[in-house]
């Protein structure tokens, strides 16, 4: 099939590109052919509901976003910044010392899903033409080397690989141009990075790992629009980073979660597990008395800002959203940086078949210089930095004063030049954890939270988790890092079991909720992890 422009990925920035697109190509009376494909079932299925939202590109996008019916109902009322001191106390940051960037009163909370739903109606209602359930799994290039298209996975193939009675082959989806906008550690955006060497001379990029969870409450308890932002507690008790949040929507329903900086030292880390902690904190706990959770998810965030920033133009295509890693971490958001990011990709891509230009390198950089996006990311670039340099406490003071006084006026970038899994430390260096059990009110297990993830994998399909070599957990991960994926995963994926007497590596492939941190926190380097979108591969141990 063959189309003027696919776009990969139905997020934010994705559908932003495909109806500014489509606005464009109408505005100039051209006939333009936009496709976008999506690998959830559906538009939004694989966005983590609730989010603070700030209106400014959709302003542009959309200036009658409101006579349009657009899913912004609930507009920040009440915006608390706290420091959890320990698990039983905090200090609420007065408002004159929190920077303009964390300050939300003007944003609303929404569901970002419900949000991508109707975005993905606008962008249809324009004449784009959306096809969610077909992953993108290759790329394709012409015999000049440029990007030429995508290939989607092929449907029906069991364990081995082999085709099944109901077996699809992949599609090829010619285009002229391809916008990719797959999100955070998006596999062909690695793949485009390293064949263009987009990120020469670049900082390496940074990331987290966000757990959330949307809990329904107590009407007497729901405070529509009330927003909660805290550092400290309990990421603190280990020198690690990140942040904690909980926001109330609309429909009595809460978003609670962690973020936790993947520049982490200690091994015996468990993100999830501080996460549950996390809300036995008073701070938290009394918004959830009463209530009981509807949904869990965990997804990777890029962060490392405009130092670590590849360049988003190639022949044939643009990387955008954070596919590419255009979140504000100053602001803690991402979604209107990306639906810009879209923007400016559509708009510099019609400006190429205007010309009459096919598969060229859009010219995508100039207008982003030119753009609010631009301004916006140069004067957060040492945000994140800051923090991963000098901590929460001390980090965190120098960007919060950085950004309230000196945002537009500092000359300064600083560099953050140690990748994520450098930092990890042998378990000689640290002891071990003793987690508090779940109490199953507050607190849960892994297992119960992959049951309201969404996950659904069938049972016999082509593992998607592959391992260069299987020898690597045990013979060097197990004895140096005590074999950390068993931790840092959200879902329970990977476990140290014991086999014949010996210790084991297994993969438990059905549980993956697609976060993507291990593919990004291997200590070693010497793992390469094929993203969920691969299929088939070796014999695994105990699969």
């Amino acid at each position: 099939m063959s189309f003027d422009v696919v776009i990969v990925g139905a997020g934010p920035a994705g559908l932003s590109a495909a109806c500014r697109l489509k606005q464009l190509a109408n505005e100039n009376d051209v006939s333009l052919s936009v496709c976008v494909i999506e690998k959830g079932a559906e538009v939004g299925s694989h966005i983590l509901s609730g989010a603070l939202f700030e209106h400014k590109a959709l302003d542009e996008l959309f200036p009658d976003w409101e006579r349009m019916e657009a899913p912004l109902h609930t507009a920040v009322s009440d915006d608390k910044f706290c420091y959890l001191t320990n698990e039983f106390n905090y200090i609420a940051v007065a408002e004159p010392l929190v920077p303009e960037t964390l300050q939300n009163i003007g944003n609303f909370v929404i569901s970002l899903g419900n949000f991508c739903r109707w975005l993905g109606q606008q962008a249809e209602a324009l004449g784009v033409e959306i096809f969610p359930g077909f992953p993108a799994n290759k790329i394709l290039y012409n015999s000049q080397g440029m990007v030429a298209g995508v290939i989607t996975k092929d449907m029906g193939r069991d364990k081995q690989g082999e085709q099944k009675i109901a077996f699809e082959p992949g599609i090829e989806l010619h285009a002229k141009y391809t916008i990719f906008a797959e999100g955070s550690r998006g596999h062909l955006g690695k793949q485009l990075i390293e064949q263009f060497h987009l990120d020469h001379g670049k900082q390496p990029q940074h990331y987290a790992l966000g757990l959330k969870e949307l809990w329904e409450i107590p009407p007497e308890h729901h405070k529509p629009g009330h927003v909660i932002h805290g550092v400290g507690w309990p990421l603190s008790q280990t020198g690690t980073n990140g942040g904690s949040f909980l926001y109330h929507l609309e429909n009595n329903q809460v978003a609670v979660g962690l973020i936790v900086d993947l520049n982490y030292h200690n091994p015996y880390l468990s993100p999830f597990d501080e996460f549950q902690q996390l809300k036995h904190h008073p701070l938290f706990s009394q918004h959830l008395a009463g209530g009981h959770r509807i949904a869990y998810g965990a997804r990777a965030i890029t962060k490392g800002g405009l130092s670590s920033l590849p360049r988003q133009q190639f022949p044939g295509g643009v990387l955008v959203g954070c596919d590419a890693g255009t979140l504000n971490m100053a602001k803690i958001k991402g979604s209107h940086t990306g639906m810009k990011s879209g923007m400016i990709a559509a708009e510099a891509v019609f400006h190429e078949f205007k010309q009459g230009l096919h598969q060229t390198t859009p010219g995508y950089d100039k207008i982003f210089n030119d753009s609010w996006l631009f301004e916006e990311l140069h004067e957060s670039r040492n945000f994140g930095a800051e923090i991963h340099r000098f901590g929460t406490l001390i980090g965190g003071t120098l960007a919060s004063i950085e950004q309230k006084w000196f945002r537009k006026s500092f000359k300064w970038s600083l560099k953050d030049d140690k990748p994520d899994h450098e930092c990890l430390e042998p378990i000689s260096d640290h002891q071990p954890i003793e987690y508090p059990k779940p109490d199953g009110q507050l607190s849960f297990d892994k297992l119960s939270s992959v049951f309201l993830s969404g996950t659904q994998h069938e049972e016999n399909q082509p593992c998607h988790l592959h391992l260069t070599d299987c020898a690597i957990p045990i013979n060097l991960h197990l004895e140096r890092f005590d074999e950390p994926s068993q931790r840092y995963c959200p879902a329970g994926v990977y476990e140290i079991i014991e086999k014949e007497g010996k210790p084991a590596f297994q993969i438990n492939a059905a549980n993956c909720v697609h976060c993507k941190t291990c593919d990004i926190k291997d200590p070693s380097q010497n793992i390469t992890w094929v993203p969920p979108e691969g299929g088939g591969g070796p014999n695994y141990p105990n699969m």
